[in-house]
């Protein structure tokens, strides 16, 4: 069985990351796969260093008029059995060759796209049931619409040195990994820490609103205490460092953080997003709290630093949730199951 993956994202991204870790993990389970990715020097490297040789297309706007025929040379090539395209963008550039042996087209949603965007698929891929949902109401038929979800690296890490980055040892420190996209809503999760003079914050990512949340610490007068690290590849260290980890989203179709930070045994502090309140029990696997809350989030964050006995209870359940659906093994089982199901002739 031979799989094509398509990807035409971003360089930094939550879907991006996990295409990277998805494709890893099916290589080192067997699959015969072949990459196809936007240009991008780092995520063919990360590939290459897994044994898989990407092919690399521009994939761009309107103008583009090479990355179709040239993927459509890449299928004609390879004969896959199966071609997974990662959301909107890789969907639009994939054709059928004439003459090509008939391959199943499958495509990938983290969120709730419009369904219309992928009517050449055979297939719909899915991380949540609601998402899968979505897709049924929006027409598309239910038997091929599946539920797959995300995992997670169970491989802990040293924790960062928390002096290098001007924290003291002793303080309640809270983290949040993510674009610095207005969906994330870090701004909410900023003013909660004015109401938390004890603690401290690391936001690893980056985006568009970098400016606009510098701006923000610095009128809030946080700097000291609310740190911006950029795009990180360290998030099992950054989690083993701090004391809970904190997904403020406005939307949040899923949430592979979540089960990042069950999987390192670090506390969960969630909004209640439509993926964190479909995975997250609240007061077991994580505390849930309003979205554009600050007051809220901030009474979660200040109970979490009053009651470590609650800590511990939110990892111990939190682990068991990983270790039942959301570990390598389990998802790259399915994904194979999967592959092997929709390229049956």
């Amino acid at each position: 069985m031979r799989v094509l993956q398509v990807m035409a994202g971003a360089a930094h991204g939550g879907a991006e990351t996990y295409f990277v870790d998805l494709v890893t993990a099916l290589s080192r389970a067997g699959l015969d796969q072949k990459a196809v990715i936007r240009s991008d020097p780092d995520r063919a490297a990360k590939l290459r260093a897994a044994g898989i040789e990407p092919a690399e297309l521009a994939m761009g706007g309107a103008l583009d008029l090479l990355s179709r025929p040239r993927l459509a040379r890449v299928i004609a090539d390879y004969r896959p059995d199966v071609v997974q395209s990662w959301m909107r963008r890789a969907t639009a550039f994939v054709t059928r060759p004439k003459g090509a042996p008939r391959f199943a087209h499958v495509g990938w949603f983290g969120g709730y796209y419009e369904v219309a965007y992928f009517r050449a698929c055979d297939h719909l891929i899915a991380v949540t049931e609601d998402i899968r949902a979505h897709q049924i109401r929006s027409g598309w038929p239910a038997g091929q619409a599946h539920t797959l979800p995300t995992f997670a690296d169970a491989e802990t890490a040293a924790p960062v040195a928390r002096a290098g980055l001007g924290t003291p040892e002793g303080a309640p420190l809270f983290l949040a990994l993510g674009r610095l996209h207005e969906k994330k809503a870090f701004d909410v999760l900023i003013r909660a820490m004015a109401r938390l003079p004890e603690a401290h914050l690391w936001i690893a990512g980056e985006g568009p609103l970098r400016g606009a949340l510098e701006a923000l610490i610095a009128e809030l007068d946080l700097g000291p205490r609310v740190r911006l690290l950029g795009w990180r590849e360290d998030c099992e260290a950054l989690l083993a460092a701090a004391d809970a980890c904190v997904l403020p989203s406005r939307y949040e179709p899923f949430g592979t953080v979540m089960i990042e930070a069950w999987a390192q045994g670090t506390p969960l502090i969630a909004a209640a997003a439509a993926g964190p309140s479909a995975l997250v029990e609240d007061g077991a696997t994580g505390l849930l709290v309003p979205t554009d809350d600050a007051e809220a989030l901030a009474a979660a964050m200040s109970r979490l630093i009053r009651d470590p006995a609650l800590g511990r209870r939110l990892v111990e359940a939190g682990r068991a949730a990983f270790e039942a659906r959301f570990t390598e093994e389990a998802v790259v089982g399915q994904y194979l199951d999967f592959y092997r199901s929709v390229a049956s002739p």
